[in-house]
């Protein structure tokens, strides 16, 4: 199970991230409300815990966003405010609950449990198409024009990413964080070697590759190039 956690105060940040990976989840980090949205619309997430008062966009706005976009993803919102009037506002904006600061470990496990819970249910029907391609979230599968393309679990978090930035320049320092996590320690080339990887599974003979390498920053993905 994948999280974001959108929260500025750091030191609860790594507390919570902490908790959560000792608890088996995989867990993405932001500390301001722009960075928070533009890690919810590029990747796929089981869950999504964000602070209403954050710098740069509220949570609130964060999850109007998200909502006005049809991501249904489930959301926790964190709040140290503890009005009637606050806790209408966040779930008519469209989360699925709401926990007040200070809380106890345990009871934002069982928040997030029932959460991934929803989530499951929710997989089933979730897809992302982008021109031929079509990524099933639920089998984990890559399909092109209806042919099924067995891609290993990075080369399926690598064209995810590709697909929902479909038409923006990725440098490579985005991918490494977003695919493989910001902790995690890399050798290597591993971005040019998956990125070799992928378009020998997913372009055609004679015909420019999808992902275009734009010297000197990262790559870019171009469903137009590969027709």
């Amino acid at each position: 199970m994948r999280i974001l956690l959108v929260e500025d105060e750091r030191r609860l940040s790594a507390a919570i991230v902490q908790l959560l990976k000792e608890n088996q989840y995989a867990v993405d980090a932001a500390f301001d409300g722009e960075s928070g949205l533009d890690l919810a619309m590029t990747n796929s997430y089981d869950a999504m815990i964000l602070d209403i008062m954050l710098p740069r966009m509220s949570g609130l706005e964060i999850l109007q966003t998200l909502r006005k976009e049809k991501l249904n993803v489930p959301i926790l919102l964190l709040t140290a405010k503890d009005t009637v009037e606050d806790r209408v506002t966040g779930l008519d904006a469209g989360a699925d609950d709401y926990l007040v600061k200070p809380f106890a470990n345990k009871e934002l496990l069982a928040r997030v449990r029932a959460l991934t819970r929803r989530t499951g249910n929710l997989q089933g029907t979730e897809n992302l198409q982008v021109g031929p391609f079509t990524l099933d979230f639920a089998t984990r599968e890559v399909q092109k024009n209806g042919q099924t393309i067995n891609l290993t679990s990075k080369e399926f978090q690598l064209m995810e990413l590709f697909l929902r930035n479909q038409g923006k320049v990725l440098s490579k320092e985005i991918i490494l964080d977003r695919v493989w996590g910001p902790d995690a320690e890399v050798i290597g080339n591993a971005v040019e070697n998956y990125v070799h990887f992928l378009r020998k599974k997913i372009d055609d003979a004679n015909t420019p590759s999808y992902i275009s390498t734009v010297r000197g920053v990262g790559y870019i993905f171009q469903v137009e190039r590969g027709r």
